[in-house]
């Protein structure tokens, strides 16, 4: 009797104790290049958040004016809004453009962790506001899935505002086990990515 071709193991997420190396992170990022998005509602953040997702809409005032506007691009653009020391983005000089693979590298609760994310589209507007920024969504190999929206906006009065909106839900049933750690994981990230964004135009590269 013949047996059925094993179905490809798709590539997951990678946990260790030790940071990984250059090496183990490239080796990462060509497993899951030609993976697909892990959820359905690609380009969601576009409009209303779907349902069945926690949805996040936070941001923070980094000044005013065509400099600050033009600072908070640059660090957007130099992957900055991910706080340092237990967040980091490789290829750390990773281009903004659609369709850009990228591995966010995190640190919590003792251990490392690789997830992998797609850019979805990037945001160049100059109506209703002055808008520029993108969205990146998960791939099979992330502890999430969903889709975030990353952007700096130059409003009519002049306000400069970094704005993080994003809807996720649990991917891997131990994060489903701990999402109330998970969740304020979250909330770390993203009071953690306005400080990083605010010190970063005040203190540009």
């Amino acid at each position: 009797v013949r047996q059925a071709a094993a179905m490809p193991k798709q590539p997951s997420p990678q946990w260790s104790r030790t940071p990984p190396s250059d090496a183990q992170i490239a080796g990462f990022l060509a497993r899951v290049a030609d993976q697909p998005f892990s959820y359905r509602e690609v380009g969601a953040t576009k409009g209303g958040p779907p349902p069945g997702y926690n949805f996040d809409d936070n941001a923070v005032q980094l000044g005013r004016g065509a400099e600050v506007f033009a600072r908070g691009c640059a660090a957007l653009r130099a992957w900055r809004m991910f706080p340092a020391p237990w967040t980091r983005i490789r290829p750390a000089d990773a281009p903004i453009r659609e369709g850009q693979t990228v591995a966010m590298l995190a640190r919590a609760f003792g251990l490392w962790w690789l997830s992998s994310c797609r850019i979805v589209y990037v945001v160049d507007e100059t109506t209703p506001v002055r808008r520029y920024g993108f969205a990146y969504g998960t791939l099979p190999a992330h502890v999430e899935q969903g889709e975030e929206l990353f952007s700096i906006e130059w409003r009519a009065d002049d306000t400069v505002w970094y704005r993080v909106l994003a809807f996720s839900r649990p991917r891997y049933w131990p994060v489903r086990l701990a999402k109330p750690l998970a969740r304020n994981l979250q909330r770390k990230f993203v009071r953690d990515s306005k400080a990083a964004m605010v010190l970063a135009v005040s203190t540009p590269a």
